[in-house]
């Protein structure tokens, strides 16, 4: 058996369809989720099987530990690729990994480099979406690339990472497997772009929501940043990544955060370190519960509302400039 596990984002799509484009596997089981649902690989524990397949894209290995030496002890053969903190990384020859943390690397341009850029229209593609605006551009400048293409990749990047955001599957215009499925008949994403007609109804639901968010003063605004703060609505969660990119992108030296209310307490945290200095975001939201990322962008999945004071101290100590 074969078993294709990816982040739900930009990122996770456009890494699995660069490599299955290179190495079909048409019975390939899909896994996937939210993007914040990181922990997809306990869903193999039990019917993954010695000698199965199995490629992680996207997902935190340190999250994912657990089930990962679950599943290579039953003799599993993994392939994992990512960009987010792995903590201590099994030895065991069942295991073949390729992370890279790097604040400028994102999952799907490792896997470019991996397959020597026979996709890299994709992976610019997924840089845009992960908000990795210059090494999209960098990536793109290697393939002669006119402006007018680039900049339909950097839409098109983040409007499938658009797709990614919501408490559950039934928030998002299409379910992560789906939007693979859709873009799998495509080696060009320009093609995709052009022919498309889900596209349009991501680009619908996109301006919608990012009309409602643009509507919202932030909570508070200081040295180290900006923070905002959404209602328990489905709007709110599926812009809560490419609202924070874009105001992240329009002050570069601040700081954001983006404070979703769940509706039961806690909030959905999405935090951006400054672009000129991506660092510190890993670093505030692993110091609270279900916190997770890496150093430019990270966040909480729920935070205690009864922690919200201490995180936003916390958040202009670790950014202050």
């Amino acid at each position: 058996m074969d078993y294709d596990v990816f982040n739900g984002d930009a990122d996770g799509i456009c890494a699995l369809h660069q490599l299955r484009l290179a190495d079909p596997r048409p019975e390939a089981t899909l896994v996937s989720g939210v993007k914040r649902d990181i922990k997809l690989l306990a869903r193999l524990t039990e019917e993954a099987a010695a000698g199965d397949r199995i490629t992680v894209l996207d997902i935190s290995m340190d999250s994912n530990k657990e089930p990962l030496n679950t599943l290579l002890a039953k003799g599993c053969k993994v392939f994992y690729t990512d960009h987010h903190f792995s903590g201590d990384i099994p030895e065991n020859a069942n295991l073949e990994d390729h992370i890279d943390p790097s604040a400028e690397v994102c999952t799907s341009l490792i896997i470019d480099q991996l397959l020597d850029g026979k996709y890299r229209a994709w992976a610019i593609t997924a840089a845009f979406g992960d908000n990795l605006h210059d090494a999209a551009r960098q990536a793109a400048a290697s393939l002669g690339m006119a402006d007018s293409d680039v900049e339909i990749l950097r839409e098109l990047g983040e409007l499938i990472n658009y797709n990614g955001y919501g408490a559950t599957p039934a928030d998002l215009h299409f379910t992560p497997e789906a939007l693979f499925e859709a873009v799998k008949p495509y080696d060009d994403p320009l093609e995709f772009f052009h022919k498309s007609e889900d596209l349009a109804r991501l680009r619908a639901g996109y301006q919608q929501d990012m009309d409602s968010a643009r509507a919202q003063a932030p909570l508070k605004e200081c040295a180290s940043g900006r923070v905002y703060r959404f209602p328990a609505e489905a709007w709110s969660k599926r812009v809560a990544g490419v609202f924070s990119n874009e105001r992240a992108r329009e002050k570069p030296d601040m700081a954001h955060a983006l404070l979703v209310d769940n509706g039961d307490g806690t909030l959905l945290i999405s935090v951006r370190a400054p672009m000129n200095r991506k660092k510190g975001a890993d670093t505030l939201c692993l110091a609270f519960p279900t916190g997770g990322g890496r150093a430019g962008a990270a966040g909480v999945n729920a935070l205690p509302e009864g922690m919200l004071d201490k995180f936003i101290s916390t958040f202009e100590e670790i950014f202050a400039p």
